[in-house]
C-alpha cells in the first residue's frame, strides 16, 4: 500500500507527518519508522467527529470486532468493545457467503429484496450456524438468510456490546462505520431497529486510517516545525526491508512469556507475545509502581509448611483454586496447628488446565472452575494422598446492611464436581475431604467433631478451638495487610500525582493464569493497580441497591465502585470470567454506581484463551478517554445518587391495582391465579409467550442473565407496552427464594428493565416466605398459604393424570377433555371448600381418570424430565419438550412441584445440621414439611389404589438419603441436591430415560445436573440421561437431535429388555416342564 502511494505521489509532494492505528500499529510503526501511533478507538472517534462535529454515538463493526463510542458533552463518555469471540461481526457474513459459493456483494444484495428474514438470534457463531442450517432445511431463501444475518449482526451489537435498552439514548447524530456497514442490508437493519436514519461515511471501512491521518496532521501542526519531514520509510527503504525473527522467554516477571522478537534492518526491533510492556522494553521511569494484585498473590500463599518430622498427622493437600484465593490463610493456619503438613498445589499455568480437560463435565462453566480439575490432578501426581477442599456456603458478612453473604454456587460446591468426575481420585484411592463447613471459627469446631470423615484423626475439642482461634487471627491479619497496602498505595498515588486502576473481580482473579497478566500490563503503562478488597473497607455502597446484595464478594465490588466514583485519580476495571452467571447481576450494578459519578465503566471478560489484544485496546482506551476528559476539563462531579427508590405496593393499591403474574408453569400457574384471586387480589396471569416475548426480554435484560429471567422480564415489559393495562394501576409479582442462586435477583433484573422501559413507578411485589422486601399491600396469610398448598396438590395430580393417560388413551382427546373439566372444578374448590371436600375431590379426580381406557399393548419408553424449575415446566422455555417426546412415542413424566417446595423447606434444616445456623427456623420448617405430607397423604393413597402405575408424591427425607452417596445435601442453590435425587427416583422407579433441562450456563446445574451424570451412570448402568441447554440462541435442531438420540437408545434398551424377559420366561417354562417330568418319574 505504501509503495502504491509513492508511485502515485507527485514529485513535488512531501510527506510531513505519518500515523498508524489498528491491532498491528506498533509493529508497523517500528518496521516503517512511522511518526505517530494511536489506539484505534481514538482514531475512529476523531474521524467520526470530523464528519459530524455534534456526533452523539459512534458504532463501528469490522470483520473481527465491534466498538461503541458513547459521547457526552462533546467528549468520550464510554467505550465498549465486543468480547474475544468475533460472533456477529463481518467475518461471519463473509464466511457464510463463501460457503454458498457467492461473493459477499451477491450475498448482501440478496438480502435487500427479502420479505421474510430468518430470526437467527444473537448468540455465538456456533449456535447461529446451527440455526442457519435449520433455516436451509425449512426452505428459506438465501436472501432471507442474508437478511436474517444482517439483523443478527445489529441485534448482537445493540444487545451484547452497546447494551442499549432505549435507542433514544443514542442521540440524533449517529455515525456508523467499519467494513460491515458497507452492506446496505446491515445499514438498513440498524436504521430499522433503532428507528433513526444514521450517517455512514463513504469511507466507512477506512475511518480508522482517516482518523489517525487527522491526528498526524494535528500533531504536526502542534510541533510548530513546518519544515519537519516524516521519518516514514522511503521507497528504497521498502525495497530493502528485511526481518529476522527469534523467540525467547521473558524473565521480567513470573509470567515468563514466550516473546517473538522481530528485528528490522533499520536497526529497530518489535517484540510481541508479551503480556505486559516489560517484555518489549517499554517500561515507565518508575519500574516499581504498586501492584496490589501481585502483592496479594504473594501474601496469600507465602506460607511455609511444617517439615515431615513435625507433622504428626501427615501431609494434606489444598488446591490453589476458587475460594482458596480468599480463605487459604485461614485453612493453612488451621490445619498446620492441627499437626498437618499443608501443601498447596502448583502455580496455575496452561499445563495445569490441560491436565484436567478430560474430567470437565461442562464446557460452559467458568475458566477458574475448569482450572480446578488440573489442580487436583497436580496434587495427586505430586504424591498427595489426602486432599482438603471444603464446601463453604457463606463467607463473612462485611457490611451489616448487605442482604446476605453467600459464596457463588460454583465457589460453594465445585469440589462436588471434582469428586464425581476426576477419575484419579478413585484410581489412586485418594482421601478427598470436601464437607460443607461453616467459615466461622466457633461453629467450625463443633461441626468437625461431628463429621465421620474426621473421626480417624481423633481431634480434641480443645485443640480444634485453639487451631480455629489462630486461623481466625491469621485470616484477619491477611485482610488487614491487604487493606493497609491499599491505603499506602492511595497515599503514593496522591503524593506522586499518579493514577490508579482498581482491578475489581473475584478473589481468584488474582491468579495470573486467570487474569492473563492484566495487572502487569497496567503498571507497565504507568498506572498503579489496586484490588477491590484493598479499598472496599474505605467506603460502603449506598443502599438500598437495585439488586439483592446476596454475595459477599459483590458487596466489595459495590463499595469499591462507590470509592472510585469519588476520586478523580482512580478508575475501575471489572474482571469477569466468561460463563459467570452471577456477574449478569453485578456488572449492571457496578456500571450504575460508576455512571452516577460520571465515571467510565470498563468490563473485561476473560477465559482460557490468552489473547490480550482486545484487553490492551480497552485499557488504552480508558486511559486515552481519561486524559481527554482531563484536557477538556470535563471532570465535573455528577450526583453520585444511585440508590434504588423502590415503588411500594400499598394497602390502598390492593383494591384498584391489577397484579400481573408471569407464566412459569402452565398447569400450576393457572390454578395459582385462582388461588390468589380468591384471597382478595386482582391478579392476571400472562399466559402467552412468543418469540416477541424473548426479543423484549433480550432488549431489557443483561444478555448474560439466565433464560428464565429473560422470559419472565420479557413477559412483564411486553404486557406493560401492550397498552392493555393502566400503567398507574398495575403491579408485578415475582417469586424470591432468598437462596444463593441468581434467581433471587430476578426482581433486580425486572426493576432495571422497568426503569429502562419507562415504567419505573410500577411496583414489584416479592413473593417469598423468608421475609424479603415486605410490601404493605400484599400479605402472605395462613388462608393464602392453605390455598397455595392445595393448589400445588391439585396441579401435581392433574399433571400426573394428564401425561399418563394421554400417552395411552384409546379415544384420542378424552384425557384433555376430562383434564379441562377438572381444572374448572379445582378453581371453584380453591375459591371455597372445606378440608373434607378437598380430600374427597382428590379421590373423585383419580377415579374419573381411572375410567379412561388405555392401550398398553405397545410398550413405550418412559422419559422423566428434571432441571431448572421454570425450564422443566414452561413449554415455551423448554421448546415444547413434552410434545416432542410424546410425538416420538414416549410416556413423559414431569416431577411434582410440591417436591421442590419441600426441598426449599429443607434449606434451614440442612444448613442448621451442617453448619449450625438457626435451630428455631429448622424446627419451624420441619413442622411445615410434616403438614405438607399430611396434605399430600390422600393423593398418595388415591394414586396407590390406581392400576395405572403412577409415580407417587416424593418422601423428601427418603430422597435425601438416596442422594448422599453421590453428593452432599448441602448443595442447596437452584434445584440443588433435589435435582440429582429426582434422577435417582426416576431410575429406581423404572424410568431410566431422563432429559435434564437447564438454562445455558446455569451455575447450580454444573454441579447437581451435568456434574453428577457420570457418577449416576456408573451406579445405574441403564441410566440414559441427556442434558440439554435452553436459551434464546440455542439451536432447536440440536435440541431435537438430542431428544431423538435419547428416544432411539431408550427404544433399543426397551427392546433388549423385552427379549431378555422372553428368554428368561422360556427358561422358566422349560425348568417347570423338567420339574413336572421329574415328579412323574418319581
Amino acid at each position: 500500500m505504501l509503495k502504491k502511494l509513492y508511485s502515485c505521489l507527485p514529485n513535488t509532494a512531501k510527506i510531513r507527518y505519518s500515523g498508524v492505528t489498528g491491532y498491528g500499529e506498533k509493529l508497523i510503526q517500528t518496521a516503517l519508522n512511522v511518526d505517530l501511533n494511536e489506539i484505534e478507538t481514538i482514531a475512529h472517534y476523531t474521524a467520526a467527529k470530523k464528519f459530524t462535529p455534534n456526533v452523539t454515538s459512534i458504532v463501528d463493526i469490522g470483520g473481527q470486532d465491534m466498538k461503541y463510542i458513547k459521547m457526552k458533552n462533546g467528549a468520550i463518555d464510554n467505550i465498549l468493545l465486543n468480547e474475544a469471540c468475533s460472533s456477529g461481526c463481518g467475518s461471519f457474513i463473509e464466511t457464510f457467503a463463501k460457503s454458498l459459493n457467492l461473493s459477499i456483494e451477491e450475498f448482501v444484495k440478496s438480502a435487500i429484496d427479502s420479505r421474510n428474514p430468518v430470526d437467527l438470534g444473537s448468540r455465538c457463531t456456533v449456535f447461529m450456524n446451527s440455526k442457519i442450517k435449520q433455516a436451509q432445511k425449512e426452505g428459506y431463501s438465501v436472501g432471507d438468510i442474508s437478511a436474517g444475518l444482517s439483523y443478527s449482526v445489529i441485534k448482537n451489537a445493540i444487545q451484547k456490546v452497546m447494551k442499549v435498552r432505549d435507542t433514544e439514548t443514542l442521540g440524533d447524530h449517529i455515525v456508523v462505520q467499519g467494513g460491515t456497514f458497507y452492506s446496505d442490508a446491515v445499514l438498513r437493519a440498524f436504521e430499522l431497529i433503532v428507528g433513526k436514519n444514521v450517517i455512514r461515511p463513504d469511507i466507512a471501512g477506512l475511518m480508522g486510517a482517516y482518523g489517525v491521518a487527522l491526528l498526524a496532521k494535528e500533531q504536526y501542526e502542534s510541533n510548530l516545525d513546518m519544515e519537519y519531514m516524516s521519518t516514514i520509510s522511503k521507497l528504497e527503504d521498502l525495497d530493502n526491508l528485511k526481518i529476522t525473527t527469534s523467540h525467547v522467554r521473558c524473565n521480567g516477571c513470573e509470567n515468563h512469556c514466550l516473546l517473538t522478537i522481530n528485528k528490522f534492518n533499520n536497526g529497530s526491533k518489535y517484540i510481541s507475545g508479551n503480556r505486559c510492556e516489560k517484555g518489549a522494553g517499554n517500561v515507565t521511569s518508575n519500574t516499581n509502581l504498586p501492584n496490589l494484585m501481585k502483592y496479594k498473590y504473594d501474601r496469600l500463599f507465602n506460607y511455609e509448611p511444617l517439615s515431615i518430622d513435625k507433622a504428626p498427622r501427615g501431609t494434606i493437600g489444598i488446591p490453589r483454586v476458587l475460594n482458596m484465593y480468599e480463605d487459604y490463610p485461614f485453612w493453612f493456619t488451621f490445619l498446620t496447628n492441627l499437626g498437618f503438613r499443608v501443601i498447596i498445589s502448583e502455580n496455575s499455568n496452561r499445563t495445569t488446565y490441560e491436565k484436567g480437560i478430560e474430567s470437565m463435565p461442562s464446557e460452559s462453566v467458568c475458566f477458574p472452575a475448569k482450572l480446578s480439575h488440573g489442580h487436583i490432578v497436580s496434587l495427586i501426581n505430586s504424591g498427595i494422598k489426602t486432599i482438603f477442599y471444603p464446601c463453604i456456603p457463606y463467607s463473612r458478612k462485611e457490611y451489616q446492611k448487605a442482604d446476605n453473604h453467600y459464596n457463588c454456587p460454583i465457589v460453594i460446591s465445585y469440589s462436588e464436581v471434582l469428586k464425581n468426575n476426576v477419575e484419579e481420585l478413585k484410581e489412586k484411592d485418594i482421601k478427598f475431604l470436601n464437607p460443607f463447613l461453616p467459615f466461622d471459627s466457633k461453629k467450625l469446631t463443633q461441626t468437625i467433631l461431628e463429621l465421620p470423615e474426621f473421626k480417624e484423626y481423633n481431634f480434641t475439642k480443645k485443640e480444634l478451638l485453639i487451631a480455629a482461634k489462630k486461623a481466625e487471627e491469621e485470616y484477619q491479619n491477611f485482610k488487614n495487610d491487604i487493606r493497609k497496602k491499599g491505603e499506602e498505595t492511595l497515599k503514593y498515588i496522591n503524593e506522586n500525582k499518579l493514577h490508579g486502576i482498581v482491578l475489581a473481580g473475584r478473589p481468584y482473579h488474582t491468579d495470573p493464569e486467570v487474569n492473563h497478566g492484566i495487572d502487569t500490563l497496567i503498571t507497565s503503562l504507568g498506572i498503579c493497580v489496586l484490588t477491590e478488597d484493598s479499598i472496599s473497607h474505605l467506603a460502603e455502597a449506598k443502599r438500598p441497591l437495585r439488586v439483592v446484595d446476596q454475595w459477599v464478594f459483590h458487596a466489595r465490588l459495590y463499595a469499591a465502585a462507590d470509592f472510585v466514583g469519588k476520586h478523580d485519580n482512580l478508575e475501575l476495571v471489572q474482571l469477569n470470567s466468561f460463563g459467570c452467571g452471577v456477574d449478569a447481576v453485578t456488572t449492571d450494578q457496578v456500571e450504575e454506581i460508576l455512571s452516577s459519578f460520571g465515571k467510565m465503566y470498563t468490563l473485561i471478560k476473560i477465559d482460557e484463551i490468552n489473547n490480550l489484544g482486545a484487553v490492551r485496546i480497552r485499557i488504552r482506551s480508558l486511559l486515552a478517554s481519561m486524559k481527554k476528559r482531563e484536557s477538556l476539563k470535563l471532570l465535573e462531579k455528577s450526583s453520585g445518587e444511585y440508590e434504588c427508590n423502590k415503588a411500594i405496593f400499598t394497602k390502598d393499591m390492593k383494591k384498584e391495582y391489577t397484579i400481573l403474574i408471569p407464566q412459569m408453569a402452565p398447569i400450576h400457574f393457572e390454578l395459582l391465579e385462582s388461588a390468589v384471586k380468591s384471597s382478595g387480589y386482582n391478579v392476571e396471569l400472562l399466559s402467552e409467550c412468543t418469540d416477541h416475548t424473548v426479543e423484549t426480554g433480550l432488549k431489557y435484560v443483561n444478555n448474560d442473565a439466565c433464560y428464565p429471567s429473560i422470559l419472565t422480564t420479557g413477559q412483564f415489559i411486553e404486557a406493560l407496552q401492550s397498552g392493555k393495562y393502566d400503567i398507574n394501576k398495575t403491579a408485578l409479582i415475582m417469586s424470591q427464594t432468598g437462596g444463593g442462586c441468581r434467581a433471587t435477583n430476578y426482581i433486580g433484573f425486572i426493576r432495571k428493565a422497568l426503569k429502562d422501559a419507562g415504567f419505573e413507578n410500577v411496583p414489584v411485589i416479592s413473593f417469598n416466605v423468608v421475609g424479603m422486601e415486605k410490601m404493605p399491600g400484599f400479605k402472605i396469610t395462613i388462608p393464602l398459604i392453605e390455598r397455595l398448598l392445595k393448589m400445588v396438590v391439585y396441579a401435581d395430580l392433574l399433571q400426573k393424570l394428564l401425561t399418563k393417560n394421554r400417552a395411552y388413551e384409546i379415544n384420542k382427546g378424552e384425557t384433555e377433555k376430562l383434564y379441562n373439566e377438572w381444572m374448572s372444578k379445582c378453581k371453584q374448590l380453591l375459591e371455597k371448600s372445606s378440608l373434607k371436600q378437598f380430600k374427597q375431590s382428590i379421590y373423585d379426580m383419580v377415579n374419573d381418570f381411572e375410567k379412561i381406557e388405555l392401550d398398553t399393548s405397545v410398550k413405550k419408553p418412559k422419559v422423566g424430565i428434571v432441571g431448572e424449575v421454570l425450564i422443566k415446566y414452561h413449554p415455551f422455555g423448554n421448546n415444547f419438550v413434552v410434545n416432542k417426546l410424546e410425538e416420538e412415542g414416549a410416556e413423559v413424566i414431569l416431577p411434582d412441584f410440591m417436591g421442590f417446595v419441600k426441598f426449599i423447606a429443607t434449606h434451614k434444616i440442612t444448613f442448621n445440621k451442617l453448619i449450625k445456623t438457626d435451630k428455631v427456623k429448622a424446627k419451624l420448617f420441619k413442622t411445615a414439611i410434616k403438614l405438607i405430607d399430611i396434605l399430600e397423604k390422600d393423593s398418595t393413597i388415591a394414586l396407590s389404589n390406581s392400576k395405572k402405575g403412577y409415580l407417587l408424591p416424593c418422601d423428601i427425607w427418603e430422597l435425601e438419603d438416596k442422594v448422599k452417596d453421590i453428593l452432599s445435601i448441602g448443595n442447596q442453590t437452584g434445584e440443588g441436591w433435589f435435582l440429582t435425587a429426582e434422577m435417582i427416583e426416576y431410575i429406581e422407579n423404572d424410568i431410566p430415560n431422563i432429559v435434564c433441562v437447564q438454562p445455558f450456563a446455569c451455575l447450580p446445574n454444573h454441579v447437581v445436573g451435568k456434574g453428577v451424570i457420570k457418577t449416576i451412570r456408573n451406579k445405574y448402568p441403564d441410566a440414559n440421561i441427556s442434558p440439554i441447554d435452553y436459551d434464546p440462541g440455542a439451536s432447536e435442531a440440536n435440541q431435537t437431535n438430542r431428544l431423538k438420540l435419547l428416544i432411539t437408545v431408550a427404544k433399543d434398551n426397551l427392546e433388549r429388555q423385552e427379549k431378555e424377559k422372553k428368554v428368561l420366561l422360556k427358561e422358566n417354562e422349560t425348568d417347570d416342564i423338567l420339574d413336572d417330568q421329574t415328579i412323574k418319574n418319581n
